[in-house]
């Protein structure tokens, strides 16, 4: 029998035939204009990893419809409360998360809802606080990364993982 884990940003759902229980997963989303396509560190495009293409990069960052988004101590403070005060009302138990200047990791328990409502749950609670804050102009980039964990060991993993960026700026 075939569960379905998730569906990518373009619409992909991704099924497993052989997989425990999800106990949480990873999430991973950009500030915007932090990460765009051509960037050092690879990007993403139609499901593939693709490496370094500084003239793609140099169009991506020319193209940006905002300013680049980096988030200030008490910016990423006003992010981390809304998606608390968010994951407490959907009873949702977040395991780890950072708030960096420029990305947010969080590991949270599975299962009880696609990861793309929470994600989308998420953001628009954090773009809503911001702008009360007097934030303005586009916040996140489009989509997030996801990584589930079908294990006590996984999990754990991933929260060591977030916990290592805690505090970075």
């Amino acid at each position: 029998m075939l569960t379905k884990v998730g569906v990518d940003e373009f619409g992909k759902s991704y099924y497993d035939s052989n997989m425990g229980k999800i106990l949480g997963y990873m999430i991973t989303w950009t500030t915007y204009g932090t990460w765009v396509q051509g960037d050092k560190r690879g990007y993403v495009k139609n499901s593939k990893v693709l490496g370094e293409n500084k003239n793609l990069q140099k169009v991506n960052i020319a193209s940006q419809a905002g300013k680049t988004v980096k988030l200030t101590r008490k910016e990423r403070e006003i992010v981390r409360k809304a998606i608390e005060d968010e994951s407490k009302k959907f009873e949702q138990e977040i395991y780890s998360i950072a708030v960096c200047s420029n990305h947010v990791h969080l590991v949270a328990v599975g299962g009880h809802e696609l990861i793309e409502s929470a994600v989308s749950r998420y953001k628009n609670v954090a773009t809503c606080a911001l702008k009360k804050a007097g934030l303005s102009g586009r916040i996140w980039t489009h989509g997030f990364d996801k990584r589930f964990c079908f294990t006590a060991e996984e999990v754990e993993k991933k929260i060591r993982y977030v916990r290592g960026h805690m505090d970075n700026g």
